[in-house]
């Protein structure tokens, strides 16, 4: 992720960025969890501006201003990884700029919570209440989940506090924790090619993840 970052720049298609990708991952001789996943037709998720996630890689070139959120998992030795960051192109309209840096601290105050005995919820009420304290909204229709020897596992991870079974958090756990915020509503509808999700009234999402070990230690960031 951190060397696919630097081919990100204004002018560069998100479908140039995700043969950069390609090419990354074969060099280190793993393979895309995302590619061919349930017919996901690229190596990496890129979303920009009002895209939430799940965008699909296309001739679509980057402009001064814009946000762009990069989704990358990686499956090694039958284990898998994914994480996300949003990164800024160029200069950014001040509340944009807001809204990715408190997504990014969204992730952290989540991650404090992944303890053994805390319960699942801890983290989603962490990123909620940050969230939302810093007047933002918090995606509902996706939700982070379990990752080990299959991309999405059980539990799932809500970003927000529900009415989902409680889960108390174990030695050994491992959580792909992914907060995905938007500037206005809440709400998304998928879009026709059946993957990328906007929001509904148009306005930014930024969207950053990582993949966290609980042990007795406390929580033990894997894709750091």
């Amino acid at each position: 992720m951190q060397k696919l970052h630097g081919s990100v720049a204004a002018g560069v298609s998100t479908a140039e960025i995700d043969e950069v990708a390609a090419g990354l991952i074969a060099k280190e001789f793993v393979l895309p969890a995302f590619k061919g996943y349930k017919g996901f037709p690229a190596t990496i998720c890129s979303s920009i501006n009002e895209e939430i996630v799940h965008g699909i890689p296309g001739e679509r070139k980057l402009q001064e201003g814009d946000i762009l959120s990069l989704d990358l998992g990686i499956q090694y030795e039958g284990y898998f990884s994914d994480m996300a960051v949003t990164i800024a192109i160029g200069r950014v309209r001040s509340q944009v700029k807001r809204l990715v840096d408190v997504t990014k601290k969204a992730l952290f105050e989540g991650i404090k919570y992944a303890r053994v005995n805390n319960r699942l919820q801890d983290i989603s009420c962490a990123i909620q209440n940050y969230v939302e304290r810093n007047g933002f909204s918090v995606v509902r229709q996706f939700v982070g989940h379990g990752i080990g020897t299959r991309l999405h596992e059980e539990p799932e991870i809500p970003n927000f506090v529900g009415s989902s079974e409680e889960v108390i958090l174990e030695k050994g756990m491992v959580l792909a924790i992914e907060p995905m915020v938007t500037m206005g509503s809440w709400e998304c509808r998928v879009l026709e090619n059946g993957w990328t999700a906007v929001a509904l009234d148009g306005l930014p999402s930024a969207h950053f993840e990582h993949t966290v070990a609980i042990t007795d230690k406390g929580p033990e960031i894997l894709t750091q």
